[in-house]
């Protein structure tokens, strides 16, 4: 049994109430009870000290001994009201410790209750098992994990080649690209017609140029040129 079990076994009003003592609610009733008489009271006597107040100011000087029988009434009256306003804060103060001390009560029995409560459901709860199944859980978070790992990563299929070899085998055909485009490519003839015997003479070709068209060097000439301007367009 739990410390606040045996705190409130045989507890409680039932037991206030086998002792012969009001329970708190009694209590705190009674003593808002006598707050409030005490109020009552204490309006009457202000009353009471205007009105001696005012039957010393009417007979004052005229009438010394009924203007002093009223001041000492009224200084009574106060004495009481003093004595009253005392009580008052003496009860204000018991009813808030009677209320605080009855909350408290509800609070630890509350708890109590709480307490029980929480025994009774670890009552069917093994620790073992618990471990076991929080392994479990863990294991299985694991297998989880490698799997959507396992999904996530990018698939190669028949991407497991040498890229050495692959860039090997390129540079084999650009090589043979390059071979078979300079095979391709005509080198210029050496012209048939021999060079004029002095440079002023203009050979005959020439003047048919200037009149009709191109000797046929001279056309051969422009094609061979031609042709090394593509070659160096591809070589580029």
């Amino acid at each position: 049994m739990s410390k606040i079990s045996k705190f409130f076994k045989g507890g409680g009003s039932a037991a206030s109430k086998g002792r012969g003592g009001p329970s708190p609610q009694e209590a705190l009733a009674r003593l808002r009870e006598t707050e409030e008489l005490l109020s009552k009271k204490q309006e009457y006597l202000e009353t009471r000290i205007e009105r001696e107040l005012a039957v010393a100011r009417q007979h004052g000087t005229k009438n010394k001994r009924a203007a002093l029988q009223a001041l000492k009434r009224k200084k009574r009256y106060e004495k009481q009201l003093n004595q009253i306003d005392g009580t008052l804060s003496t009860i204000e103060f018991q009813r808030e410790a009677l209320e605080n001390s009855h909350t408290n009560t509800e609070v630890l029995k509350n708890m109590g209750y709480a307490a029980q409560a929480m025994k009774k459901v670890h009552e069917n709860m093994d620790l073992n098992k618990i471990d076991d199944l929080m392994q479990d859980i863990t294991e299985q978070q694991d297998v989880a994990q490698e799997i959507s790992d396992a999904i996530s990563n990018r698939a190669t299929f028949g991407d497991e080649f040498d890229e050495d070899e692959l860039m090997a085998e390129l540079e084999e055909l650009e090589q043979e690209e390059l071979n078979k485009g300079m095979r391709d490519v005509r080198l210029p003839s050496v012209p048939s017609t021999s060079l004029p015997s002095r440079p002023g003479k203009m050979p005959a070709c020439h003047f048919t140029f200037l009149m009709i068209k191109p000797c046929s060097s001279t056309r051969r000439r422009a094609e061979d040129e031609d042709e090394m301007k593509k070659l160096a367009a591809w070589a580029s």
